[in-house]
């Protein structure tokens, strides 16, 4: 499966997975709004989250994903699989004894993520039940990252994009069946959080059994293999781990602010996150496997193209949703989130918090591109110290910047080390030869710098000319925003094209290998 392809695969799930995440944000917007319980709930739904991305997405898939592409590619499907099966035995085994002794010890837990909750007793009591009832789902969603990552190796990446959309699909339907069945709502989400987790379980198992690659039950035991995973798991565990404090620090400043800080903070957040996914997941997921194979079979050169080809389409897509996202920050939100519980002060507030996380976009792109070059080395060291040196950088820039601009404050200090984040990893990746980029590649992202900021321009431009009481109508609100999104999109593609960011021949080759390849 060319790059490409695999890249719209993943993104064109990931973009229905946003579509309907955001349905489930705007209906939990509408009823919960941004207030105590909303805080209560994001946290505990953070909190699962912060582990799988430890354990799964960000230790365990970059480090099994090349040696188990290297085994099938060297000793066959029958020795990879058996691989899996020894590695899945052992993380059920850790997964379930870790998340028993976190739901034992919550209370004592939650002291230290959310300590602006002690000091009122009924939300900190809150926050633990929800947060015990949503960390039943880390074993199996971590499990789900082990299976997407054997059937990605296999050239399957459907299935494994696709699977967060039952997460959606479970949180909305628990809403609207059961919104007043429970002690709070934060108690009805929290338990549909958890059975979606073994709902994405069973729907990547049977993904894997259609294929035939469905990892068996086995005794756990350690083998050389086993133990060159745990050696690359174990600094890209830290890295990951050095990630996930940062966050738990934004988390942890923002119980001390104002109520509802944590709540603008999670739907700003997720409004960036939908061209993240789309765009630097998606690539970094496709490459991973593309990069080990490359590299594994010694074709460097081969290589270098695949890295550069994947930075051009990474910001050829990032800058101008970033661009997008600055300029119609106010007006996302409020066509997304201004009704029901959320109200003019809520979106205020979480359209600052938007515009200083969309200002890291392209970076948080950059690294997610970027990064695949060390994992495909088996070098999983590097990022963490990178990483590592971004925690001291995060903690100062928030504790200044919150002075100023409050929980905003905490969304562009995140932006700025993520830039400094991405320039360490350029500037590591050429002193080690691992990836220089090409002048054209230079060329080319400058040249789709200026065809955004255009864009940009023109969208500010017709919104001087747009009557602010439109905004104020939820109906014509939504309109505006998709009229001035498709006005931005087919602006965009007229410069992209004008300013020869893209040539009709290299599409058209594209689509060639495109079709080729499909037959």
């Amino acid at each position: 499966m060319s790059l490409l392809r695999a890249v719209a695969t993943v993104s064109g799930y990931t973009m229905i997975s946003r579509i309907t995440g955001f349905a489930r944000d705007i209906l939990i917007a509408s009823i919960l709004g941004t207030g105590p319980v909303a805080d209560a709930f994001f946290i505990a739904f953070k909190f699962p989250n912060f582990f799988r991305r430890l354990t799964a997405e960000g230790a365990l898939t970059v480090a099994f994903v090349p040696i188990f592409s290297r085994l099938l590619q060297t000793k066959g499907r029958d020795a990879a699989l058996e691989f899996a099966e020894q590695v899945m035995s052992i993380m059920g085994i850790s997964l379930f004894l870790f998340s028993f002794s976190v739901i034992i010890f919550m209370p004592t837990v939650m002291l230290g993520l959310a300590p602006g909750f002690a000091e009122q007793e009924w939300l900190f009591d809150l926050t633990v039940d929800l947060a015990r009832i949503t960390f039943i789902y880390l074993p199996p969603i971590s499990l789900v990252a082990l299976l997407g990552g054997i059937l990605n190796s296999f050239g399957k990446f459907g299935a494994m994009a696709s699977a967060p959309i039952l997460l959606n699909i479970i949180l909305i339907i628990s809403l609207v069946l059961f919104e007043n069945s429970m002690e709070t709502k934060g108690h009805v989400l929290a338990i549909a959080v958890a059975i979606s987790g073994l709902a994405q379980f069973i729907w990547l198992l049977e993904a894997c059994r259609k294929n035939g690659c469905i990892p068996r039950l086995r005794r756990p035991s350690l083998n050389p293999q086993i133990i060159k995973l745990f050696k690359l798991m174990l600094p890209a565990a830290i890295g990951a781990g050095v990630v996930q404090i940062n966050l738990l620090i934004d988390i942890i400043l923002a119980s001390t602010l104002s109520s509802g800080s944590i709540s603008f903070l999670y739907f700003a957040d997720r409004v960036n996150q939908l061209p993240l996914a789309i765009i630097g997941i998606a690539i970094g997921t496709a490459l991973l496997p593309k990069l080990s194979r490359e590299i594994q079979d010694g074709e460097t050169h081969k290589a270098q193209k695949s890295q550069d080809y994947a930075l051009e389409f990474g910001m050829i897509l990032a800058l101008p949703a970033t661009i997008g996202l600055l300029v119609l920050s106010e007006l996302i939100i409020i066509a997304l989130f201004e009704r029901g519980a959320f109200s003019v002060t809520s979106v205020d507030a979480t359209a600052k918090a938007l515009f200083y996380y969309a200002l890291g976009l392209p970076a948080f792109v950059i690294i997610k591109v970027l990064q695949p070059s060390f994992f495909a080395r088996y070098d999983t060291l590097t990022p963490v110290k990178i990483a590592s040196s971004m925690v001291f950088v995060n903690l100062v820039l928030n504790i200044i910047l919150m002075q100023y601009l409050e929980h905003a404050g905490l969304a562009l200090a995140t932006s700025i080390s993520a830039w400094l984040n991405a320039l360490l990893i350029g500037l590591i990746l050429k002193r080690k030869r691992f990836h220089k980029p090409g002048k054209k590649t230079f060329i080319k992202i400058f040249k789709t710098f200026l065809a955004s900021t255009v864009m940009g321009l023109g969208l500010l431009g017709i919104l001087e000319f747009i009557d602010e009481s439109i905004f104020s109508s939820g109906i014509l609100s939504v309109a505006t925003l998709v009229t001035l999104v498709v006005i931005g999109l087919i602006l965009y593609i007229i410069l992209v094209f004008l300013f020869r960011v893209i040539r009709i021949s290299e599409l058209n080759k594209e689509v060639k290998s495109w079709i080729e390849n499909d037959q």
